[in-house]
């Protein structure tokens, strides 16, 4: 019995060393594309995220990216497979939001991986990034609009490198159709090397370790996971727990977006039922199935054990159903750039709001809510510029603590442009940056405060806005009070015009904008009240 005990923990150790080593060609995908890129979105912001997949097109092994990436890449992956041929040295791009995409600017480029010697790829590389522009309409795509076509180019499958050259036709189909187009191409060749640097990686490893001892234990890492989703689940209560939420009408003076999730566990399934959510909407609203896909995997990520490894076994034991034309399973040709960056993190608070049901010593309040999304962009020295941010506001207070200051939660997980840089490249100056006091709910243990930020644009430009959370802070938990609501508010002529949720704005040279966000909800009762 003591020699079996000690084959085992030699094999979890050797599965825990493999784990670290793909893991390890994720991240160093990552660094690559990180000082490859050109654009301040990707280079400083890092909005872009890479993963490992195996031959069946299984996610094997992500780095510590953005969730609502690696949560959705599986569907681009699987989209690219069937719909492309792929031999060595190939690289195919797609950002289709309606066949595993999340939104336009998120291009995914998928590369096999063949070991050498091998005459079929054993592996996949996926590299995802957030492009500053992608056409459409407005500078930065995304602004809120009723129609796909006006959030910018949408690319289905699309060989972007064969057999190690690059395509010139497409490279020129692209340059022709987004703003700023050298730093679009410089992107996209950063995401190649990216990709690259992943065949590389696993070639050495294949020659340390074997191609077949790869695989299997790029197999034992997804059943690790699976069983420990497995336990989780059946944690759950087999009653039904509801809970409901919701997003800023998409129109002044429309009604408010409901999400809905009805969770119950069926034997060792865990079904969670959205289709009681509204109906698709206009101004960009929309998330795709995908997109949904990635909050549910991110939010049950949150209460496995620390150290899980996640991959595709994450989304073992689970039974996601939705209803296609609905705001969380968009069909053509819904717009769906605030699908991505806000409904998803919405489906966050509802399916966290649900789990509060079940675990309320585990679950934090709700956290900001929306990444408070600006983009802008214009002409500038006769050449033209666009540029996106999100916005970082207060996280939920628990059980264990307050909530965390001016951070990016859930969904997203980037960081903010660095002044220096910000201002060598656009012609906007930063008026001041600043934690948003007293912002977090009230409580025993309070929320996390938002940000407050000020830009003043040199020269004209257009401007778009998409948060939430304008109308009705994050809520609080276990008799905590909600966190306060975000605002942008244009600043001219002495006067601050607020405008709403979402919002596109023609600006004047000298024309100022003030971003609030929201703090996160409180925790827990207190005597002492305030007012905001």
């Amino acid at each position: 019995m003591a020699a079996r005990r000690g084959v085992v923990r030699h094999e979890s150790a050797s599965l825990e060393v493999f784990r670290h080593l793909f893991s390890a060609v994720a991240e160093e995908m990552g660094l690559s594309l990180q000082r490859s890129a050109l654009s301040a979105n990707i280079r400083e912001r890092r909005d872009f995220s890479c993963a490992l997949f195996d031959a069946r097109g299984a996610l094997i092994a992500q780095a510590a990216h953005i969730p609502v990436h690696l949560g959705s890449m599986g569907r681009a992956v699987e989209c690219v497979r069937a719909s492309a041929t792929l031999r060595r040295g190939d690289a195919v791009l797609h950002n289709d939001p309606y066949t595993g995409g999340t939104h336009l600017p998120d291009v995914t480029l998928v590369s096999p991986l063949f070991l050498p010697g091998e005459r079929s790829a054993r592996f996949y590389a996926a590299s995802r990034a957030h492009h500053s522009d992608i056409g459409g309409a407005h500078p930065g795509s995304m602004a809120p609009v009723d129609d796909v076509h006006a959030e910018g180019l949408r690319l289905p499958p699309v060989h972007l490198v064969r057999a190690g050259r690059l395509v010139p036709e497409l490279l020129a189909l692209l340059r022709a159709n987004l703003r700023d187009a050298r730093e679009r191409e410089g992107d996209l060749l950063a995401q190649w090397a990216a990709n690259r640097r992943a065949e590389v990686r696993l070639g050495e490893l294949a020659a340390e370790h074997g191609p077949r001892e790869l695989s299997l234990r790029a197999r034992a890492l997804v059943e690790w996971t699976a069983a420990r989703v497995g336990e989780l689940v059946r944690a759950f209560p087999a009653r039904r727990v509801t809970f409901r939420d919701s997003l800023e009408p998409a129109r002044a003076g429309g009604e408010r977006v409901e999400l809905v999730v009805h969770l119950r566990r069926r034997g060792g399934e865990l079904e969670l039922d959205f289709r009681d959510s509204a109906e698709q909407q206009g101004a960009s609203l929309n998330a795709t199935r995908a997109v949904t896909e990635a909050a549910v995997a991110y939010a049950l990520a949150l209460l496995l054990p620390e150290g899980t490894p996640i991959n595709e076994g994450s989304r073992a034991h689970m039974r996601i159903l939705t209803r296609p034309g609905s705001v969380v399973d968009a069909s053509y040709p819904a717009p769906v750039a605030a699908g991505n960056v806000e409904t998803s993190q919405r489906l966050v608070d509802v399916l966290l709001g649900a789990f509060a049901q079940v675990f309320p010593q585990r679950i934090p309040a709700a956290s900001a809510g929306t990444m408070s999304n600006l983009s802008f962009g214009g002409v500038h020295a006769g050449r033209g510029f666009a540029y996106y941010e999100t916005i970082a506001g207060g996280s939920g207070a628990s059980a264990q603590g307050p909530g965390a200051h001016a951070v990016h939660t859930h969904m997203t997980n980037t960081r903010n442009t660095p002044i220096e840089e910000f201002e060598r490249r656009y012609p906007v100056r930063l008026g001041s940056c600043t934690v948003r006091r007293d912002s977090g709910g009230f409580g025993a243990r309070r929320g996390g405060d938002g940000i407050e930020k000020r830009l003043r644009f040199l020269v004209p430009a257009r401007l778009a806005w998409i948060g939430d959370r304008a109308s009705r802070g994050p809520w609080g938990l276990a008799g905590g009070s909600a966190g306060a609501c975000g605002e942008l508010a244009l600043l001219r002529d002495g006067r601050a015009r607020p405008q709403g949720a979402r919002a596109t704005l023609a600006l004047e040279a000298g024309d100022e904008v003030r971003v609030r966000t929201p703090g996160g909800g409180g925790h827990g009762r207190s005597l002492r009240r305030r007012g905001r």
